[in-house]
């Protein structure tokens, strides 16, 4: 199933292009999943019907779904969540104890598992996915490299120690501090569907990310720095659709001046990204419906399959340098002072800006010191010792 995520700042159309990307696709014959995973929905809004939690069909052969969180946490982990429940409502009463069963990374968790459901239906070519704005995304991305370091390194012990001390616990009536067992084995569970998503994400003759900005100075900043991350986390992009452009019309009167920075910004897109561009207009309505995200999807993509592959490319790549081995990893618009990179038995960490991945480095290496750090023309090498 080929799996494309629209993401970028908050405000900048993305939700727009997801529909229309999804319908463009379905127009070219594909079946289409059109999937939101940003916890400010807004798909229903933008094709004007109400969608929720459970897929519905929206156009010939569209079907859309907005994420749910404590509808997928009843639904499936209801282990889980009920030690979790039984355990805050100690302290606390029960509805505030619901709020909190939400807690930071959660919503992001529960996306990539809604991309693993859509492929086990084996109903769809293509699920276009509306991702939360660039942050949320990002912590999506970041998720399975977390929890796969906890459940190699720690969840065996925590099991073992919860079996040792569930007996003592129940003599003082203090069991539920401990989860029970099938706390664990949900918890497993959840890691495997995690990870087989992890795959999904990063098999780029699968996915691939398209990053929506608008021709101005901050997005473009944002977009920027957000297009190095997605190449960190090893997600192919494979366009960057410039959205909001004002027409030729406003090159004279009130917004000559404004029409002549942006040509400048969109100047700059063109630069930072080797990736290919696309464009859409600034309409003078907003675009609200079927009819209306169609003709964006015209005017983005024309007569080209939303859903091919714009560019396949490999933002991350290991491979052997004489008696060395080489880690590259492409690092656009990222400057020396902003990287740094460290060794942790098995795992390289590796700092961009304000972001960072825990890269798990294969047999070959291991054992091996990091010999040398460069960045030249946007490409990050780590260079092992022989």
């Amino acid at each position: 199933m080929r799996v494309i995520l629209l993401t970028g700042k908050g405000g900048v159309g993305k939700t727009s292009h997801a529909v229309a990307t999804a319908l463009g696709a379905a127009r070219c014959g594909h079946r289409v999943f059109l999937l939101s995973t940003d916890s400010a929905h807004s798909l229903g809004d933008s094709l004007g019907c109400r969608i929720g939690p459970r897929p519905v069909p929206v156009a010939d052969q569209v079907v859309a779904q907005e994420v749910g969180v404590l509808d997928e946490l009843a639904y499936s982990w209801s282990e889980i969540q009920e030690w979790l429940r039984e355990l805050l409502r100690e302290e606390t009463d029960e509805l505030v104890a619901e709020e909190l069963l939400v807690f930071p990374g959660l919503e992001e968790l529960i996306a990539l598992r809604a991309i693993r459901q859509v492929e086990a239906m084996r109903e769809f070519d293509v699920c276009v996915v509306d991702c939360a704005p660039t942050g949320s995304t990002l912590r999506m991305l970041r998720f399975p490299d977390v929890l796969r370091i906890f459940m190699e390194n720690f969840f065996d012990f925590e099991r073992r120690g919860a079996r040792l001390l569930r007996p003592l616990l129940e003599r003082i009536h203090a069991k539920n501090l401990i989860p029970r067992e099938q706390f664990f084995d949900a918890f497993e569970r959840l890691y495997r569907e995690i990870e087989e998503v992890r795959r999904i994400l990063l098999d780029r003759t699968r996915t691939s990310a398209r990053l929506v900005v608008n021709p101005t100075r901050v997005v473009v900043e944002e977009t920027r720095r957000s297009f190095a991350y997605l190449c960190l986390y090893g997600v192919n992009t494979d366009g960057v659709i410039v959205n909001r452009e004002l027409p030729a019309q406003a090159a004279e009167g009130y917004f000559s001046r404004w029409r002549e920075k942006e040509r400048s910004e969109i100047a700059a897109i063109e630069a930072s990204f080797p990736v290919p561009i696309f464009h859409a207009p600034l309409y003078p309505h907003e675009l609200i419906g079927k009819a209306m995200l169609a003709t964006l999807s015209n005017a983005v993509y024309g007569d080209r399959d939303p859903a091919e592959f714009f560019l396949t490319h490999s933002p991350l790549r290991l491979f052997k340098r004489g008696a060395h081995t080489v880690l590259e990893l492409d690092a656009p618009n990222i400057a020396r002072d902003d990287v740094s990179v460290a060794q942790n038995g098995d795992v390289l960490v590796v700092h961009l800006r304000d972001a960072h991945r825990l890269i798990a480095l294969p047999d070959s290496v291991l054992g091996k010191s990091v010999e040398e750090v460069s960045l030249r023309d946007g490409v990050l090498a780590v260079l092992f010792e022989a």
